[in-house]
């Protein structure tokens, strides 16, 4: 009964995406999960920038382990190519494109047809809905990769809740630095920790019970290699994972480095706005100043 109880309680949780990194205990035993360590993200802060190189190494972990899975319906292939993404020429994208096939229609006869790729196209799900995403893994359909690093986070805690909110901290990565634990926090359970079949223990998942199996291993994906024939960066799993927890938080937010652009041109303006305003200020007000110090002795005499 118990065991049933657990992985009832864990399943329920992974379906209504329990904000990862809090404390939600899903069985009497159960403990806290840690805090996910902070990580140096290229993109984080007020100057932060995404690594272009990273993204392009982000988005083959995704399209040669994780897109089996998740789906990703709210990137274009044409994204790819935009400033301030992973920087693929078009023709790049005119060319991975026509590698998947995408449902359209109708035609002439009302019916549906399959066809290449285009980059207008968004990237076809893995599973052709739903019922058959939830049907195939364990009875929860997993969740789309365009949102997932803005809808995942944890709570820091007093004061630096505060402190996140400061204007030269910025701190808004906990959705990768969650994703970056959790990938990480496979293990072995503790000794007289019960997982039932089918879930797996995860120290950084809110109660520790997690359907995902740990999807990913060292030297799974080849990466580019130098001329001296070494991968570019290491091939492990850490690596993997910073490399696609960036190319998830890309997905979420493709326009930040524009948005971080224009709000620091903003700023910029709101401070030149203000020093004019002062000084125009100053130079309208100073006549009258005088005038109404000149006043001062005949008031005196009068009264």
């Amino acid at each position: 009964m118990k065991t049933k109880t657990l992985l009832a309680a864990s399943l329920f949780a992974l379906v209504l995406g329990a904000p990862l990194g809090t404390s939600a205990v899903l069985a009497e035993d159960a403990h806290e999960a840690p805090q996910p360590p902070r990580v140096m993200w290229s993109f984080a802060g007020v100057f932060g920038r995404f690594d272009q190189a990273q993204l392009q190494r982000g988005f083959q972990v995704y399209k040669e382990v994780c897109s089996a899975c998740h789906s990703m319906k709210l990137v274009n292939f044409r994204n790819l190519a935009q400033e301030g993404g992973p920087d693929f020429s078009e023709s790049q994208v005119k060319a991975l494109a026509a590698t998947y096939t995408v449902k359209d229609g109708p035609n002439d006869a009302g019916e549906m047809f399959e066809r290449p790729g285009r980059a207008a196209d968004t990237f076809p799900p893995p599973f052709p809905n739903d019922q058959a995403a939830a049907a195939a893994n364990g009875g929860k359909a997993p969740p789309d990769f365009s949102v997932l690093a803005k809808a995942r986070t944890y709570e820091r805690g007093f004061p630096w809740f505060i402190v996140d909110a400061l204007p030269f901290v910025g701190y808004s990565e906990q959705g990768p630095d969650y994703i970056h634990a959790l990938l990480n926090g496979y293990e072995e359970p503790p000794k007289g920790t019960e997982v039932p079949d089918g879930v797996h223990y995860n120290k950084y998942y809110p109660g520790h019970l997690i359907a995902m199996p740990n999807p990913i291993s060292d030297g799974q994906v080849t990466y580019p290699k130098n001329e001296q024939g070494q991968p570019v960066v290491p091939e492990t799993v850490d690596q993997y994972i910073k490399d696609v927890a960036s190319f998830m938080s890309w997905a979420a937010e493709p326009h930040m480095m524009a948005s971080k652009a224009l709000g620091f041109r903003v700023i910029l303006f709101l401070m030149l706005l203000a020093g004019l305003l002062y000084y125009v200020k100053k130079r309208v007000w100073a006549d009258v100043g005088g005038e109404v110090h000149g006043l001062q002795p005949e008031l005196h005499k009068t009264f």
